[in-house]
């Protein structure tokens, strides 16, 4: 039974005081907002299932550590924890994006070599590193959305609903870091066809 009039808090400080039925109360309130989270980034419900589970152990565990201090706010805690496992999930796949610039040109790593030959394998490969590099310098609202945009192609409007914000700020977000990768992409000479992708 969920004890709807006990807030989130006082769960989680009944929880800390050894009441597991506590904890399990918040699985229960949270649990569809948490996978509706995973599901948007991930697009695969097993894999969204996996990771609500990991979102949970890793939020118990932070608890049980004594590390656990956002008071009054765990859901949005929770659903950062859960959208994170998300975007991890992906790096770890090493998914190469397809990254049009703001000006409708595409990044150098997604053009074909006419030959792929043990040299330009590695520059490829190269690329790729330095791209990565590159946008994890981004500030992290930035990166969110070029990641999620171009590694996962998800729409702006699922963007939004997965970072909690408007389809203009997320639209915002990509077109300045679009801008900021492109200064960056400059300073280390990283090619990208100016014609490619151009609409």
């Amino acid at each position: 039974m969920i004890r709807k009039e006990v807030s989130d808090s006082q769960l989680v400080s009944l929880y800390m005081k050894g009441d597991e039925e506590a904890f399990a109360q918040l699985v229960e309130k949270h649990k569809s907002r948490v996978f509706t989270t995973i599901y948007l980034i991930v697009k695969d419900q097993y894999t969204a299932e996996d990771l609500m589970q990991d979102s949970f152990i890793k939020a118990v565990n932070t608890i049980k550590s004594g590390r656990y201090n956002e008071e009054g706010k765990f859901l949005p805690w929770l659903l950062r924890i859960a959208h994170n496992l998300a975007i991890d999930h992906f790096r770890k796949a090493k998914r190469y994006p397809t990254i049009v610039m703001e000006d409708g040109s595409n990044v150098f790593n997604t053009l074909e070599f006419s030959e792929d030959s043990i040299e330009s394998l590695q520059i490829k490969k190269d690329t790729h590193a330095l791209l990565r590099k590159l946008i994890q310098e981004l500030p992290e609202s930035q990166k969110e959305v070029l990641i999620m945009r171009h590694y996962m192609q998800m729409s702006f409007q699922e963007i939004a609903d997965a970072t909690d914000v408007s389809i203009n700020t997320a639209l915002g977000r990509m077109r300045y870091a679009l801008i900021n990768l492109r200064k960056k992409m400059q300073k280390t000479n990283i090619a990208y066809d100016p014609n490619f992708y151009r609409k």
